[in-house]
């Protein structure tokens, strides 16, 4: 059998209203269209599905019978309709988004607050974890997408750039690089040096070692977190080295940065998404936001 929804329409509509008159006022269209619709759905049923007189029309003993069957059908389909509206028109949704700590406290609940202003009720769901478990969250499907630095290439993860920024000094008020514009790498070794175990701190020191011959890093203390580092170094324990994206916290901490120079490193940050698997309309426009948060934030420049 080849019944089209118009048809099913039709009928629901004839049932409800008990004329073909106000039935095809209902729905838009002609009364001939109309009788043309339950026509065609009573010939590919093979049964009357209404009795019809001069002075009345009702249900068949059978119209009677599938009615409240066709009208959930019916009903169940504009539910789904109303729901694929809602959540392409972003009046609902769920976002779930992958970061690093450091990241997650800092960047994230702006760009959220930012979003949530304009589209209050898409719920932006935000997971703090370890950087080494971002991009496997994204393989999981746990997340829509993740956020986090570069990662060794993966033929199941799509990387597309978000920004890159330079490592900058972060230091006491009044600290002696305090009356600088710049920092030179080489400056850092005349006080301690607070920096983040594991690969943070390997990867740099292969990028100063390739920029320069005695670009080496040698801190006085390695910690977990940027928080950490920086609880430290506001009380005088010290001087450590952080991205700019990470600016508020510093701020919050009342410390002073400065951009490191001689070389300029550099790190670059991305969103990995699960290729082959597309973004629900609310996961989309977040990313967007994201996207333009940080284009309009001149990169978050510290100073």
């Amino acid at each position: 059998m080849n019944i089209t929804l118009r048809q099913l329409r039709a009928f629901v509509a004839v049932a409800r209203t008990g004329s073909f008159t106000l039935a095809a006022e209902s729905l838009f269209i002609t009364q001939s269209a109309l009788s043309g619709l339950i026509k065609e759905i009573e010939q590919t049923l093979g049964v009357r599905l209404f009795d019809r007189s001069t002075r009345r029309i009702q249900l068949s003993e059978i119209g009677r019978g599938i009615y409240p069957l066709i009208d959930k059908i019916l009903a169940d389909l504009d539910g789904v309709l109303d729901e694929v509206a809602n959540l392409k028109a972003l009046k609902k949704g769920v976002v779930r988004v992958a970061a690093p700590q450091l990241m997650a406290c800092t960047l994230l609940p702006e760009v959220i607050a930012s979003y949530r202003r304009e589209h209050p009720e898409v719920d932006i769901r935000l997971i703090d974890c370890a950087v080494e478990s971002v991009t496997s969250r994204v393989f999981s499907g746990e997340v829509d997408f993740g956020l986090g630095p570069e990662r060794d290439p993966n033929s199941d993860i799509n990387a597309t750039l978000l920004f890159e920024l330079p490592f900058h000094a972060v230091f006491p008020p009044g600290h002696a690089l305090a009356a600088r514009e710049q920092v030179r790498w080489a400056d850092l070794v005349d006080h301690p040096l607070i920096t983040l175990q594991g690969q943070f701190t390997e990867r740099l020191s292969v990028d100063l070692h390739t920029a320069m011959r005695e670009g080496e890093l040698d801190p006085a203390t390695t910690v977990t977190f940027m928080s950490t580092a920086l609880s430290m170094v506001a009380a005088g324990l010290g001087v450590t080295i952080c991205i700019p994206y990470a600016a508020s916290l510093v701020r919050l901490y009342r410390l002073d940065m400065r951009p490191l120079v001689e070389p300029v490193v550099t790190r670059r940050f991305y969103v990995f998404s699960r290729n082959g698997r597309s973004l629900s309309p609310a996961a989309q426009s977040f990313r967007e936001a994201l996207s333009g948060y940080v284009a309009r934030e001149g990169a978050f420049a510290g100073g």
